[in-house]
Protein backbone atom coordinates (compact mmCIF):
# COMPACT_ATOMS: atom_id res chain seq x y z
CA UNK A 1 0.00 0.00 0.00
CA UNK A 2 1.53 3.41 -0.94
CA UNK A 3 2.15 6.06 1.82
CA UNK A 4 -0.55 8.08 3.47
CA UNK A 5 -3.39 4.85 2.46
CA UNK A 6 -3.19 5.50 -1.12
CA UNK A 7 -4.22 2.67 -3.22
CA UNK A 8 -1.64 1.69 -6.31
CA UNK A 9 -1.67 1.29 -9.71
CA UNK A 10 0.36 -1.09 -11.54
CA UNK A 11 1.54 -0.72 -14.90
CA UNK A 12 3.35 -3.58 -15.86
CA UNK A 13 5.94 -4.07 -13.33
CA UNK A 14 5.63 0.01 -12.43
CA UNK A 15 4.14 0.89 -9.38
CA UNK A 16 2.19 4.09 -8.71
CA UNK A 17 0.10 6.23 -6.93
CA UNK A 18 -3.68 5.32 -7.61
CA UNK A 19 -5.65 7.91 -8.45
CA UNK A 20 -9.17 9.23 -7.95
CA UNK A 21 -10.47 8.72 -11.40
CA UNK A 22 -10.04 6.68 -14.71
CA UNK A 23 -11.17 8.36 -18.16
CA UNK A 24 -12.52 5.37 -20.07
CA UNK A 25 -14.52 5.44 -23.40
CA UNK A 26 -16.31 2.80 -25.24
CA UNK A 27 -16.70 2.45 -29.26
CA UNK A 28 -15.02 0.28 -31.31
CA UNK A 29 -12.16 0.26 -28.75
CA UNK A 30 -12.40 0.36 -25.09
CA UNK A 31 -9.60 3.07 -23.96
CA UNK A 32 -8.21 4.18 -20.41
CA UNK A 33 -6.70 7.11 -19.71
CA UNK A 34 -4.86 7.50 -16.91
CA UNK A 35 -2.50 10.28 -15.14
CA UNK A 36 -0.92 10.98 -11.69
CA UNK A 37 1.98 12.21 -9.72
CA UNK A 38 4.92 10.40 -7.84
CA UNK A 39 6.84 12.51 -5.61
CA UNK A 40 9.55 12.74 -3.27
CA UNK A 41 8.44 13.19 -0.32
CA UNK A 42 7.04 10.48 0.73
CA UNK A 43 9.10 8.29 -2.23
CA UNK A 44 12.74 8.18 -2.29
CA UNK A 45 14.38 10.24 -4.97
CA UNK A 46 15.68 7.13 -7.29
CA UNK A 47 12.18 5.55 -6.77
CA UNK A 48 10.74 8.66 -8.47
CA UNK A 49 13.56 8.82 -10.99
CA UNK A 50 12.84 4.95 -11.64
CA UNK A 51 9.04 5.46 -12.36
CA UNK A 52 9.24 8.55 -14.39
CA UNK A 53 12.02 6.31 -16.62
CA UNK A 54 9.59 3.08 -16.05
CA UNK A 55 6.86 5.09 -18.21
CA UNK A 56 8.85 6.53 -20.74
CA UNK A 57 9.98 3.65 -21.17
CA UNK A 58 6.96 1.75 -22.07
CA UNK A 59 6.36 0.21 -25.64
CA UNK A 60 3.80 1.80 -27.69
CA UNK A 61 1.91 -1.35 -28.73
CA UNK A 62 3.00 -3.40 -25.61
CA UNK A 63 0.35 -5.60 -23.94
CA UNK A 64 1.11 -5.14 -19.92
CA UNK A 65 -1.00 -6.26 -16.65
CA UNK A 66 -2.62 -3.28 -15.01
CA UNK A 67 -4.03 -3.62 -11.29
CA UNK A 68 -5.61 -1.26 -8.96
CA UNK A 69 -5.96 -1.67 -5.65
CA UNK A 70 -9.63 0.56 -5.27
CA UNK A 71 -10.78 -0.04 -8.21
CA UNK A 72 -10.17 -3.95 -9.23
CA UNK A 73 -12.63 -4.19 -11.74
CA UNK A 74 -10.34 -2.09 -14.05
CA UNK A 75 -8.01 -5.37 -13.71
CA UNK A 76 -7.02 -6.29 -16.89
CA UNK A 77 -4.37 -6.60 -20.06
CA UNK A 78 -4.12 -3.41 -22.17
CA UNK A 79 -2.07 -2.11 -25.00
CA UNK A 80 0.18 0.50 -24.55
CA UNK A 81 -0.92 3.72 -26.82
CA UNK A 82 0.64 6.79 -25.54
CA UNK A 83 2.87 7.07 -22.51
CA UNK A 84 4.86 10.48 -21.40
CA UNK A 85 6.34 11.72 -17.78
CA UNK A 86 7.27 15.13 -16.31
CA UNK A 87 9.81 15.08 -14.43
CA UNK A 88 10.59 18.09 -12.10
CA UNK A 89 13.43 18.86 -9.19
CA UNK A 90 13.43 21.77 -6.92
CA UNK A 91 17.20 20.81 -5.52
CA UNK A 92 16.97 20.01 -1.92
CA UNK A 93 13.52 20.06 -1.25
CA UNK A 94 11.39 17.77 -3.84
CA UNK A 95 11.11 16.12 -6.92
CA UNK A 96 7.93 15.34 -8.95
CA UNK A 97 7.18 13.23 -11.81
CA UNK A 98 3.93 13.82 -13.72
CA UNK A 99 2.99 11.19 -15.99
CA UNK A 100 0.16 10.48 -18.43
CA UNK A 101 -0.73 7.04 -19.83
CA UNK A 102 -3.20 6.11 -22.93
CA UNK A 103 -4.17 2.37 -23.04
CA UNK A 104 -6.71 -0.15 -24.99
CA UNK A 105 -8.34 -2.52 -22.68
CA UNK A 106 -7.78 -6.21 -24.33
CA UNK A 107 -9.85 -7.66 -21.45
CA UNK A 108 -9.66 -9.29 -17.91
CA UNK A 109 -7.87 -12.66 -17.49
CA UNK A 110 -11.35 -14.49 -17.25
CA UNK A 111 -11.46 -13.34 -21.33
CA UNK A 112 -8.07 -12.64 -22.54
CA UNK A 113 -5.36 -15.36 -23.42
CA UNK A 114 -1.64 -15.09 -23.64
CA UNK A 115 0.03 -16.30 -26.36
CA UNK A 116 3.75 -16.69 -26.06
CA UNK A 117 5.49 -16.34 -29.56
CA UNK A 118 8.46 -18.72 -29.53
CA UNK A 119 10.18 -17.90 -32.73
CA UNK A 120 13.54 -18.49 -34.32
CA UNK A 121 15.66 -22.15 -34.78
CA UNK A 122 17.83 -23.99 -31.74
CA UNK A 123 21.36 -22.42 -31.55
CA UNK A 124 23.99 -23.20 -34.74
CA UNK A 125 25.87 -26.07 -32.69
CA UNK A 126 29.45 -28.28 -33.03
CA UNK A 127 27.46 -31.03 -31.37
CA UNK A 128 24.86 -32.35 -33.63
CA UNK A 129 22.14 -31.45 -31.03
CA UNK A 130 18.25 -30.86 -31.12
CA UNK A 131 18.41 -29.22 -27.74
CA UNK A 132 14.80 -29.04 -26.06
CA UNK A 133 12.20 -26.32 -26.61
CA UNK A 134 11.57 -25.41 -23.02
CA UNK A 135 8.75 -22.24 -21.85
CA UNK A 136 8.53 -21.17 -18.58
CA UNK A 137 5.05 -18.81 -17.87
CA UNK A 138 4.29 -16.71 -14.74
CA UNK A 139 4.14 -18.66 -11.23
CA UNK A 140 0.19 -17.99 -11.14
CA UNK A 141 -1.07 -18.93 -14.92
CA UNK A 142 -3.17 -21.50 -15.86
CA UNK A 143 -5.08 -23.10 -18.30
CA UNK A 144 -1.49 -23.82 -20.52
CA UNK A 145 -2.43 -24.89 -24.02
CA UNK A 146 -0.32 -26.15 -27.01
CA UNK A 147 -2.78 -27.27 -28.95
CA UNK A 148 -3.18 -32.02 -29.25
CA UNK A 149 0.49 -31.94 -29.10
CA UNK A 150 0.93 -31.15 -25.09
CA UNK A 151 4.42 -30.81 -23.47
CA UNK A 152 5.79 -32.23 -19.82
CA UNK A 153 6.19 -30.28 -16.75
CA UNK A 154 8.41 -29.99 -14.07
CA UNK A 155 8.75 -27.44 -11.10
CA UNK A 156 11.52 -25.42 -9.81
CA UNK A 157 11.34 -23.52 -6.89
CA UNK A 158 13.07 -20.36 -6.31
CA UNK A 159 12.50 -17.04 -3.92
CA UNK A 160 9.20 -15.86 -5.86
CA UNK A 161 7.97 -20.07 -4.77
CA UNK A 162 7.58 -22.82 -7.41
CA UNK A 163 7.54 -22.38 -11.20
CA UNK A 164 6.18 -24.45 -13.80
CA UNK A 165 8.56 -25.40 -17.00
CA UNK A 166 7.23 -27.40 -19.59
CA UNK A 167 9.67 -29.51 -21.12
CA UNK A 168 9.07 -30.62 -24.92
CA UNK A 169 7.16 -27.80 -26.32
CA UNK A 170 6.05 -28.67 -30.04
CA UNK A 171 7.55 -26.58 -32.79
CA UNK A 172 5.92 -24.18 -34.61
CA UNK A 173 3.12 -23.65 -31.74
CA UNK A 174 2.23 -20.57 -29.50
CA UNK A 175 1.45 -21.54 -26.31
CA UNK A 176 -1.73 -20.32 -25.23
CA UNK A 177 -2.19 -19.49 -21.15
CA UNK A 178 -4.43 -17.76 -18.69
CA UNK A 179 -2.68 -15.58 -15.99
CA UNK A 180 -4.65 -13.23 -13.03
CA UNK A 181 -3.35 -9.37 -13.85
CA UNK A 182 -2.14 -9.55 -10.15
CA UNK A 183 0.00 -13.01 -10.62
CA UNK A 184 1.63 -11.79 -13.70
CA UNK A 185 5.09 -10.88 -12.04
CA UNK A 186 5.78 -13.80 -9.98
CA UNK A 187 8.29 -15.34 -11.10
CA UNK A 188 9.58 -12.56 -13.32
CA UNK A 189 12.64 -11.37 -14.40
CA UNK A 190 14.29 -8.56 -12.44
CA UNK A 191 16.97 -6.26 -13.60
CA UNK A 192 18.39 -3.90 -10.70
CA UNK A 193 20.75 -1.14 -9.74
CA UNK A 194 22.61 0.44 -7.21
CA UNK A 195 20.78 0.19 -4.15
CA UNK A 196 18.64 -2.75 -5.19
CA UNK A 197 16.19 -0.48 -7.02
CA UNK A 198 14.25 -2.11 -9.66
CA UNK A 199 14.41 -1.19 -13.53
CA UNK A 200 11.31 -0.70 -15.34
CA UNK A 201 12.12 -0.91 -18.77
CA UNK A 202 15.66 -0.77 -21.08
CA UNK A 203 16.31 2.71 -21.95
CA UNK A 204 17.51 4.19 -18.74
CA UNK A 205 20.38 4.64 -16.92
CA UNK A 206 21.94 1.61 -15.26
CA UNK A 207 24.84 1.92 -12.55
CA UNK A 208 27.92 -0.26 -13.94
CA UNK A 209 28.44 -1.65 -10.47
CA UNK A 210 26.19 -2.55 -8.13
CA UNK A 211 23.38 -4.18 -11.11
CA UNK A 212 22.04 -7.48 -10.44
CA UNK A 213 19.95 -9.92 -13.13
CA UNK A 214 17.37 -12.15 -10.97
CA UNK A 215 14.88 -14.23 -11.98
CA UNK A 216 14.24 -16.47 -8.77
CA UNK A 217 16.56 -19.07 -9.65
CA UNK A 218 19.25 -17.44 -10.28
CA UNK A 219 21.07 -14.19 -9.75
CA UNK A 220 24.02 -12.42 -11.42
CA UNK A 221 25.64 -9.83 -10.02
CA UNK A 222 29.09 -8.04 -10.51
CA UNK A 223 32.12 -8.78 -7.52
CA UNK A 224 34.66 -7.08 -5.86
CA UNK A 225 37.10 -10.29 -6.19
CA UNK A 226 35.52 -12.13 -9.73
CA UNK A 227 34.22 -10.56 -13.05
CA UNK A 228 30.46 -12.28 -11.87
CA UNK A 229 29.27 -13.53 -9.20
CA UNK A 230 26.29 -16.33 -10.47
CA UNK A 231 23.90 -17.46 -7.31
CA UNK A 232 21.72 -20.09 -7.47
CA UNK A 233 18.46 -20.26 -5.13
CA UNK A 234 18.65 -23.87 -3.88
CA UNK A 235 17.44 -25.20 -0.57
CA UNK A 236 15.70 -21.76 0.52
CA UNK A 237 19.19 -19.60 0.18
CA UNK A 238 21.28 -18.04 -2.67
CA UNK A 239 24.35 -20.03 -3.30
CA UNK A 240 27.16 -18.34 -4.47
CA UNK A 241 30.16 -18.84 -7.02
CA UNK A 242 32.61 -16.37 -8.45
CA UNK A 243 33.79 -16.47 -12.23
CA UNK A 244 35.80 -15.30 -14.42
CA UNK A 245 35.64 -13.39 -17.76
CA UNK A 246 38.91 -13.04 -19.51
CA UNK A 247 39.71 -12.02 -23.39
CA UNK A 248 43.23 -12.56 -22.67
CA UNK A 249 43.08 -16.39 -21.19
CA UNK A 250 43.79 -16.86 -17.76
CA UNK A 251 46.10 -14.35 -17.37
CA UNK A 252 43.89 -11.13 -16.52
CA UNK A 253 40.28 -11.51 -16.18
CA UNK A 254 37.61 -8.20 -16.19
CA UNK A 255 37.22 -7.39 -12.53
CA UNK A 256 35.62 -4.17 -13.43
CA UNK A 257 33.29 -2.48 -16.00
CA UNK A 258 33.05 0.63 -17.44
CA UNK A 259 29.69 0.50 -18.53
CA UNK A 260 26.32 -1.21 -18.43
CA UNK A 261 23.17 -1.16 -20.29
CA UNK A 262 20.18 -2.82 -21.22
CA UNK A 263 19.12 -4.27 -24.29
CA UNK A 264 15.97 -6.12 -23.51
CA UNK A 265 14.00 -5.88 -20.24
CA UNK A 266 10.82 -7.87 -19.89
CA UNK A 267 9.44 -9.78 -17.11
CA UNK A 268 9.93 -12.91 -19.47
CA UNK A 269 13.53 -12.08 -20.85
CA UNK A 270 16.69 -9.16 -20.06
CA UNK A 271 19.50 -9.03 -21.79
CA UNK A 272 22.37 -6.74 -20.04
CA UNK A 273 25.72 -5.87 -22.21
CA UNK A 274 28.41 -4.90 -20.07
CA UNK A 275 31.84 -2.81 -21.52
CA UNK A 276 35.70 -2.56 -20.52
CA UNK A 277 38.14 -0.39 -22.33
CA UNK A 278 41.19 -2.36 -23.75
CA UNK A 279 43.39 0.27 -24.32
CA UNK A 280 42.69 0.05 -27.64
CA UNK A 281 39.55 -1.69 -28.51
CA UNK A 282 37.17 -2.92 -26.31
CA UNK A 283 35.43 -6.23 -24.93
CA UNK A 284 31.48 -7.06 -24.62
CA UNK A 285 29.64 -9.05 -22.50
CA UNK A 286 25.97 -9.54 -23.03
CA UNK A 287 23.94 -11.61 -20.35
CA UNK A 288 20.75 -12.98 -20.84
CA UNK A 289 18.23 -14.44 -18.11
CA UNK A 290 14.44 -15.95 -19.05
CA UNK A 291 12.24 -16.89 -16.88
CA UNK A 292 12.30 -20.06 -15.18
CA UNK A 293 15.99 -20.74 -16.08
CA UNK A 294 18.50 -22.18 -13.97
CA UNK A 295 21.56 -20.87 -15.93
CA UNK A 296 22.54 -17.60 -17.63
CA UNK A 297 23.57 -17.07 -20.94
CA UNK A 298 26.78 -15.03 -22.65
CA UNK A 299 28.23 -13.79 -25.13
CA UNK A 300 31.50 -13.09 -25.13
CA UNK A 301 32.84 -10.33 -28.11
CA UNK A 302 36.51 -8.16 -28.65
CA UNK A 303 37.52 -6.34 -31.59
CA UNK A 304 41.21 -8.75 -32.04
CA UNK A 305 41.60 -12.13 -31.68
CA UNK A 306 42.90 -13.95 -28.66
CA UNK A 307 41.98 -16.48 -25.85
CA UNK A 308 38.77 -16.03 -24.30
CA UNK A 309 37.54 -17.95 -21.44
CA UNK A 310 34.56 -18.03 -18.43
CA UNK A 311 35.74 -20.21 -15.87
CA UNK A 312 35.49 -20.83 -11.62
CA UNK A 313 38.08 -17.93 -10.05
CA UNK A 314 38.93 -20.98 -7.79
CA UNK A 315 39.90 -24.41 -8.97
CA UNK A 316 36.88 -27.01 -8.60
CA UNK A 317 37.44 -30.19 -9.44
CA UNK A 318 35.70 -30.90 -12.40
CA UNK A 319 34.96 -33.15 -15.26
CA UNK A 320 34.94 -32.33 -18.57
CA UNK A 321 32.08 -33.19 -21.51
CA UNK A 322 33.45 -30.59 -24.11
CA UNK A 323 32.99 -33.26 -26.97
CA UNK A 324 29.82 -32.61 -25.39
CA UNK A 325 29.18 -29.27 -25.11
CA UNK A 326 29.36 -29.26 -21.38
CA UNK A 327 31.71 -29.14 -18.11
CA UNK A 328 30.49 -29.84 -14.97
CA UNK A 329 31.61 -30.28 -11.22
CA UNK A 330 32.60 -34.27 -9.81
CA UNK A 331 31.22 -33.79 -6.81
CA UNK A 332 28.39 -31.93 -5.05
CA UNK A 333 29.51 -28.86 -3.00
CA UNK A 334 28.72 -28.10 0.40
CA UNK A 335 25.38 -26.64 -0.82
CA UNK A 336 24.36 -29.72 -2.56
CA UNK A 337 24.65 -28.69 -5.67
CA UNK A 338 27.39 -28.41 -8.72
CA UNK A 339 28.16 -26.21 -11.30
CA UNK A 340 27.79 -26.29 -14.82
CA UNK A 341 28.82 -24.62 -17.90
CA UNK A 342 29.28 -24.82 -21.83
CA UNK A 343 28.89 -23.76 -25.00
CA UNK A 344 27.69 -24.22 -28.20
CA UNK A 345 30.52 -24.15 -30.07
CA UNK A 346 33.77 -26.45 -30.14
CA UNK A 347 35.66 -25.30 -26.48
CA UNK A 348 38.45 -26.20 -24.33
CA UNK A 349 37.62 -26.96 -20.50
CA UNK A 350 39.20 -24.61 -18.21
CA UNK A 351 41.32 -26.30 -15.92
CA UNK A 352 39.19 -24.75 -12.69
CA UNK A 353 36.46 -25.45 -14.77
CA UNK A 354 34.45 -23.73 -17.56
CA UNK A 355 35.28 -22.78 -21.12
CA UNK A 356 38.37 -21.00 -23.31
CA UNK A 357 38.41 -20.68 -26.73
CA UNK A 358 41.56 -19.39 -28.58
CA UNK A 359 42.20 -17.31 -31.37
CA UNK A 360 38.87 -15.91 -31.12
CA UNK A 361 36.80 -12.73 -31.42
CA UNK A 362 33.47 -14.16 -29.86
CA UNK A 363 32.53 -16.67 -27.29
CA UNK A 364 28.76 -18.01 -26.71
CA UNK A 365 28.71 -19.87 -23.04
CA UNK A 366 26.20 -20.48 -20.26
CA UNK A 367 27.13 -21.24 -16.58
CA UNK A 368 24.64 -22.73 -14.45
CA UNK A 369 23.19 -25.17 -11.32
CA UNK A 370 23.04 -28.36 -11.53
CA UNK A 371 20.15 -28.39 -8.36
CA UNK A 372 21.08 -31.45 -5.76
CA UNK A 373 23.87 -32.43 -7.28
CA UNK A 374 24.16 -36.28 -8.46
CA UNK A 375 20.62 -36.19 -7.20
CA UNK A 376 18.93 -33.86 -9.63
CA UNK A 377 15.89 -34.54 -11.05
CA UNK A 378 15.08 -34.59 -14.62
CA UNK A 379 15.02 -31.30 -16.23
CA UNK A 380 17.49 -30.22 -13.73
CA UNK A 381 20.73 -32.57 -14.78
CA UNK A 382 23.71 -30.97 -16.23
CA UNK A 383 22.93 -32.86 -20.13
CA UNK A 384 19.52 -31.06 -19.54
CA UNK A 385 20.02 -27.54 -19.04
CA UNK A 386 22.73 -28.01 -22.17
CA UNK A 387 19.43 -29.16 -24.09
CA UNK A 388 17.85 -26.08 -23.13
CA UNK A 389 20.53 -23.75 -24.22
CA UNK A 390 20.60 -25.03 -27.19
CA UNK A 391 17.01 -24.46 -27.93
CA UNK A 392 16.05 -21.51 -25.86
CA UNK A 393 13.62 -19.40 -28.14
CA UNK A 394 13.02 -15.75 -28.11
CA UNK A 395 10.10 -14.92 -26.78
CA UNK A 396 6.93 -12.22 -27.40
CA UNK A 397 4.13 -12.29 -25.30
CA UNK A 398 0.54 -11.09 -27.13
CA UNK A 399 -3.27 -10.15 -25.31
CA UNK A 400 -5.61 -12.46 -27.58
CA UNK A 401 -9.26 -13.02 -26.88
CA UNK A 402 -10.96 -16.28 -25.78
Amino acid sequence: MSAFDWGDITLGRIPLRETFDVAEAGGDTRTLDLDGQESFPPLTRAQVVARHDGINSLTMGQVIPVTFTDKPERNGYYTVKGAGSTYTEHRGERVTADWKVSLERVGSDAETDLQSRLTGAVRLNDFSLTGERWHAPPIGHYAYTTGTALPTSMTRTGSDGAITIYRGVPANISPRWGCPPTAYLAGRVRATTTGGQEVYGADVPLAASGWALSNGLVNVTSSASASLDVQAYTGGAWRSKLWNISVAGSAASITTWDGATLLRNDPEMCILRLVKGLNPGRASLDLTLRRGSRFVEGYLQTTTANTLAAYRSTLETNTSFAASGYVTATANDTDGNRFAAGSARTFTAHTNGGVTKGAATAMDFWIGAVASGGSAVSGDAATDLRNMYIACMPEAIYGVRR
